[in-house]
């Protein structure tokens, strides 16, 4: 068991329905915050790694797409017409109809 006076406080910031799901689940598992955040950075330092796979997103067809679009945009590629506020977009969008 460790020493109390081996201890150090860690302050962490998380979305507060997070926090209440997995105080939740831990509660359930017979576990605290503070016992399960020990439990995975003990993993993390033991198998010096993270224990679960980290990867980025695959976009989807349509994000790849807009991406595309609106680089072509940018770059002059496309022609697009720019507004200086949202009420001189809508007076453009209202006209048209």
């Amino acid at each position: 068991m460790e020493n109390i006076s081996n201890t150090t406080n860690l302050n962490v910031r998380v979305d507060s329905n997070l926090k209440k799901e997995s105080d939740a689940l831990f509660k359930k598992l017979g576990l605290n915050m503070s016992t399960a955040i020990n439990m995975f950075l003990t993993k993390c330092v033991n198998t010096s790694s993270i224990p679960f796979e980290i990867s980025a997103p695959k976009p989807s067809r349509s994000l790849k797409k807009a991406l595309k679009e609106a680089e072509d945009i940018t770059s002059g590629r496309i022609d697009s017409k720019g507004y200086h506020n949202v009420r001189e977009m809508f007076e453009d969008i209202l006209d048209e109809n």
